[in-house]
């Protein structure tokens, strides 16, 4: 639905985040004077009365009949699509849109490479935009990784290319990527997509439905592979990556087929997990039909994204890492394998979202860190699932109740020498309002400046 289709029509925007603000603004730029509604919590109210637009209706409580009010509901992503009053307003014949699918309405045709996958999507989606920029092209970089579409809707001249991430919540708003790349699955967001099944098929959704031009998907993903070949019989053009004959690692070296491109000695991004992104987002570059070999040493001068295996500093022989993007346990696990061993103290715990951390347990009896810290809403749970390990692998286990209380308890048990690592395996509300809250917060807990290490680089077009 493009915006042009709204006018005249009872329109409401549900959710005054960062994309409910895009959206109003687009609708204010676009159809100027029309009345509009918005569902805000408490504490956006001001902001709303501040703009002294006499058009604007400003309403807190929410339910199915007042949503029912409207032809047309624009909700925010983080606003389950299977929960009420939604699913109710729906019966009763309100439509519901969002703001990534009013631009892919606004933008057909456009050149987008569109990236989702439970983990890194937001690195290989900054490393397309930062290759397709280094091959010469005009690249917005926008999204979920922090700049919603529709603050870039009239954007001129238009970009060459459009680096995309999408979460679970937005992978059906998506229409004809050119790339559409899917990364890996792994159970997350149950609280919002209801079940593991739905959750893969809503994230599946970017090349089940969306009909790109490429479907690129990873090799070594048992589920993905599946998919790829349903695909494939369906007539779909797919691509692999992280196979043999394609971009994928071996002993260290980026490769590309039989050919060695890039040794990961020269890489800004640590971890064998990073290592696969760039893979990723290789592949996607030359999913558009461009050789990204010639730019293999320009990747060297990329910058990682903060809150991603992050080393914020040294300080009394301590090294602090900030990974507080971590929200699953494959994460945190993830994390570990780059730090190994009893040198290492991790900070794990944050909103319990019913997922089993039985397989960190597993690799945690299998080499144990110098110790964990529990923290969080699961903090507890996770602690009574480790503490018959702790006890036969004799690494330092304590229950926090505060960033500061971990960080000390890290401190503690390592001494002078070592890693405090954040990979909480878990999300950051409600305590925090997001995950780079958290990791500014990890920071000021360690003694250093939280606010100087969130900045995500590239966003926007160049």
């Amino acid at each position: 639905m493009r915006i042009s289709e709204l006018d005249g029509k009872k329109v409401a925007i549900w959710g005054y985040g960062r994309e409910g603000r895009a959206a109003l603004a687009a609708l204010r730029w676009r159809l100027p004077g029309r009345p509009l509604t918005v569902f805000c919590k408490d504490d956006e109210v001001a902001d709303l009365q501040a703009q002294e637009d006499p058009t604007l209706v400003i309403r807190t409580e929410v339910d199915a009949a007042a949503l029912s009010a409207f032809d047309v509901v624009i909700k925010s992503p983080g606003i389950s699509a299977y929960s009420s009053p939604k699913i109710d307003a729906e019966l009763n014949g309100a439509h519901f849109t969002s703001g990534t699918a009013i631009w892919f309405a606004e933008n057909a045709g456009a050149h987008t490479v569109c990236v989702t996958g439970t983990k890194g999507k937001s690195t290989v989606t900054a490393l397309i935009a930062f290759l397709l920029r280094a091959a010469g092209e005009r690249t917005a970089l926008a999204g979920n990784i922090g700049l919603p579409l529709l603050e870039l809707l009239d954007v001129q001249p238009p970009p060459d290319a459009w680096a995309i991430e999408l979460s679970s919540y937005q992978t059906g708003d998506a229409l004809r990527p050119a790339v559409a790349v899917v990364l890996n699955l792994f159970p997350e967001h149950l609280d919002w997509h209801g079940s593991e099944a739905r959750y893969f098929a809503d994230k599946l959704k970017l090349v089940t439905e969306a009909q790109p031009g490429v479907a690129l998907l990873n090799a070594a993903d048992a589920r993905l592979r599946e998919v790829g070949t349903a695909l494939a019989a369906r007539g779909q053009r797919v691509q692999w990556f992280n196979a043999d004959d394609g971009w994928h690692v071996r002993d260290r070296w980026i490769m590309r087929g039989g050919r060695a491109v890039i040794d990961v000695k020269f890489l800004p991004l640590p971890g064998r997990h990073n290592w696969v992104n760039l893979c990723a987002a290789m592949a996607a570059v030359e999913a558009l039909g461009i050789d990204p070999v010639p730019l293999a040493e320009r990747v060297a001068d990329f910058q990682p994204l903060p809150h991603r295996l992050q080393r914020i500093a040294e300080k009394d022989g301590l090294l602090y890492v900030n990974d507080s993007i971590s929200t699953t346990p494959m994460a945190s696990i993830a994390a570990l394998d780059w730090y190994p061993g009893k040198s290492a103290a991790i900070l794990v715990g944050g909103y319990d979202r019913g997922l089993d951390w039985g397989v960190f347990a597993e690799r945690v009896a299998a080499d144990a860190p110098g110790a964990i810290i529990t923290m969080g809403q699961n903090g507890p749970a996770i602690f009574e699932r480790l503490k018959a390990i702790a006890t036969a692998t004799k690494f330092v286990l304590r229950e926090s109740t505060s960033m500061e209380e971990a960080v000390r308890y890290a401190q503690e048990a390592l001494g002078t020498k070592g890693t405090v690592l954040l990979s909480p395996g878990a999300p950051s509300f409600p305590r925090y309002r997001d995950y780079a809250e958290r990791g500014k917060h990890f920071a000021q807990a360690a003694g250093f400046d939280g606010t100087q290490i969130s900045a995500i680089p590239g966003l926007g077009v160049r």
